[in-house]
């Protein structure tokens, strides 16, 4: 079985990416979807989140407020540097979520030996998880794109928008560095259709790996 690594900044279109991936064949999970999970009440990343941040980020029945967390890890919207508190986070997350990925991908490679398996992560080159698989992607796309894109999903308004994808990108590798260590690289700054040529060419690419 072959896993392949599924990176890029904030609003890059991963998910995207990795949907046209699916479709075509692949196996996939979202580290951000693992990591919801591990901060659900009662889980060890859960109780040491809370330990850390304290329970003002927590919602009144006890789960996690993500955009309390993010503030508190982050630092306030608009600041020109990242919280030194993101480090903190990151060090108690990244480690499980990384297991869970390991464990997922040795489950799928049991089923679909010959398959592939890909992990979408948002910071997968800078937790050091580049070295689990044997091809990494990254997706890219023009700063204007990321912040409409964010300014959507999150239902904000462009400058509150813009403010956030510059400081979560300022905790973030620049793309230019992710694209030095890529195997493959899917601009997504035009059309779906040209995103999903480069998809099924890379895609074409990975079946004969």
């Amino acid at each position: 079985m072959l896993k392949v690594g599924l990176t890029g900044g904030i609003a890059s279109g991963k998910s995207v990416v990795g949907e046209m991936f699916v479709s075509l064949g692949a196996h996939l999970v979202q580290a951000d979807h693992i990591a919801h999970s591990l901060m659900n009440p009662g889980e060890p990343v859960y109780n040491e989140v809370v330990r850390h941040f304290g329970g003002g980020i927590l919602n009144p029945d006890g789960s996690v407020n993500r955009h309390k967390l993010a503030e508190a890890a982050f630092g306030p919207t608009g600041a020109d540097q990242p919280s030194p508190r993101i480090a903190d986070l990151n060090r108690i997350v990244h480690p499980a979520v990384i297991r869970s990925q390991e464990e997922w991908m040795h489950a799928v490679s049991l089923q679909h030996p010959g398959g592939v398996a890909i992990v979408e992560a948002a910071l997968l080159i800078e937790a050091g998880a580049a070295e689990h698989f044997g091809r990494l992607i990254v997706v890219t796309c023009k700063m204007e794109q990321r912040v409409e894109r964010f300014a959507r999903r999150q239902k904000v308004d462009l400058e509150t928008a813009r403010a956030e994808v510059t400081r979560r990108m300022a905790a973030q590798l620049p793309d230019e560095k992710k694209i030095e260590v890529a195997d493959y690289v899917v601009d997504n700054s035009a059309s779906l259709e040209h995103t999903r040529e480069q998809v099924q060419h890379i895609w074409n690419k990975l079946l004969k790996q």
